[in-house]
C-alpha cells in the first residue's frame, strides 16, 4: 500500500522530467521568457502536480481522472520539444533525454490509469508503480 505520493515511482520520474525541462527551457532566448519557456515549464510542473493532487483524493474514479489529467498535460510538453527542436533552441541532447523521459512517464501513468480502472482503489498501487 502507498502512504504517499511521493513513494509513486512516476511521481519521481515526472519531477525529474519537470527539473530537466528548467534546465533544457534555461538556455532559450531571452524574449522566450514569457513564450515557450514558460508554457512548457507550466505543463511540465503540472504533471507531478496533479499526481499528488489524485492520490489525495479519497477515491480511486477521482484519482484516475487526475492523472487522466496529468497525462494530458504530458502531451503538451511533446508538442513543444517539436517546436523547439524546429526553432533550434536548447541543446540536442537535452531536448532528446527530456524527450525520452516523457515518453516513459506517459507509458507509466497510462499503466496506472489501466490498473485503478481495474482494481477500482487507489490504495492497491504498490510504491514500485
Amino acid at each position: 500500500m502507498v502512504s504517499s505520493f511521493r513513494e509513486l515511482v512516476v511521481w519521481q520520474r515526472s519531477i525529474q522530467l519537470a527539473t530537466l525541462v528548467y534546465r533544457l527551457t534555461r538556455d532559450f532566448p531571452r524574449e522566450e521568457t514569457y513564450g515557450l519557456s514558460s508554457q512548457m515549464r507550466r505543463c511540465a510542473v503540472s504533471i507531478p502536480s496533479n499526481i499528488a493532487e489524485g492520490h489525495g483524493r479519497l477515491n480511486a474514479p477521482e484519482y484516475r481522472q487526475f492523472l487522466g489529467i496529468s497525462r494530458g498535460s504530458k502531451f503538451e510538453p511533446q508538442t513543444q520539444l517539436e517546436i523547439a527542436r524546429a526553432l533550434k533552441l536548447g541543446r540536442s541532447k537535452l531536448l532528446d533525454e527530456t524527450e525520452a523521459l516523457s515518453h516513459e512517464v506517459g507509458k507509466m501513468l497510462y499503466s496506472i490509469i489501466l490498473k485503478l480502472k481495474k482494481s477500482n482503489s487507489p490504495e492497491s498501487l504498490t510504491p514500485g508503480t
